[in-house]
């Protein structure tokens, strides 16, 4: 593969070179026959080109217009790749979807991680599952529990929707150029409707944004004015205590009982 195309840093570009890791990634993607496999910032084709040819399709979304040559290119001979240049923060994935569920594989950019996560969300019900590489540290904050320090509106929010599994830590030796922090990789499984049980998405998202926006209030200080002394008890809820207390399936119950705005 060559390595004319230096990596952006304005676009945090860090390209996968180590084939153990590569190899662990499509391992756990393990793509079987009639998948549609959509592949988030192919980069320099490090996952892209072994799922290809173990899978025979997949579609790619590139930001980076540079990139895109070449990976045609490379993909030549090995299967159908389809290349969708675009922000991925744009793409509807309903859409891409066209009515059968699409599974998502990445290496995240670092600087939209969290921003992918949340735009990703508001199409779980058209994706399968997604096997993403991210910085450590936000596979830690994703996967967190109540009481943990890094338990927040990101834990809820992914959790709410969708099983989240870390599956292993990547070192910074493993890309060019490395970066200064471990990676891992994380699968995210989203939830049947049914067990999710939100009643109204926009309800909830604006609650869990205001009960962690001011991490050291309280809920019910945090919350004033969006609920009162009966919707705490109505989730069965302490209003003396703090977001990172309280679990997932509290939020739910709170935006439940909470009145719409």
């Amino acid at each position: 593969m060559g390595t004319s195309h230096l990596p952006k840093k304005s676009l945090g570009q860090h390209f996968l070179h180590e084939r153990a890791y590569i190899d662990r990634i499509v391992q756990a993607v393990d793509p079987q026959p009639g998948d549609r496999l959509v592949e988030i910032g192919p980069g320099q084709g490090a996952i892209t080109l072994p799922l290809l040819r173990r899978h025979g399709a997949l579609t790619v979304i590139e930001f980076d217009r540079d990139l895109l040559r070449p990976l045609a290119a490379m993909a030549e001979g090995l299967g159908e790749l389809s290349i969708v240049h675009c922000d991925v923060l744009e793409v509807d994935f309903t859409a891409l979807a066209g009515g059968a569920p699409i599974r998502l594989v990445g290496n995240l950019p670092y600087n939209i991680s969290s921003p992918i996560l949340f735009h990703v969300l508001e199409h779980a019900a058209v994706i399968r599952d997604m096997v993403f590489m991210l910085q450590k540290e936000v596979v830690d904050r994703m996967a967190a529990a109540p009481g943990s320090k890094v338990y927040g509106r990101l834990s809820v929010m992914l959790q709410a929707y969708c099983r989240v599994a870390p599956l292993f830590t990547v070192p910074p030796g493993a890309f060019r150029p490395p970066p200064k922090v471990d990676s891992a990789v994380v699968r995210l499984v989203p939830r049947p409707a049914a067990e999710i049980g939100i009643h109204d998405p926009a309800r909830f998202a604006g609650l869990v944004r205001a009960a962690f926006g001011q991490r050291r209030k309280t809920l019910r200080n945090a919350l004033a004015g969006v609920c009162d002394a009966a919707h705490f008890a109505a989730a069965g809820l302490d209003p003396q205590a703090r977001a990172e207390q309280v679990d997932v399936a509290g939020f739910i119950r709170l935006a439940n009982a909470a009145p719409a705005a």
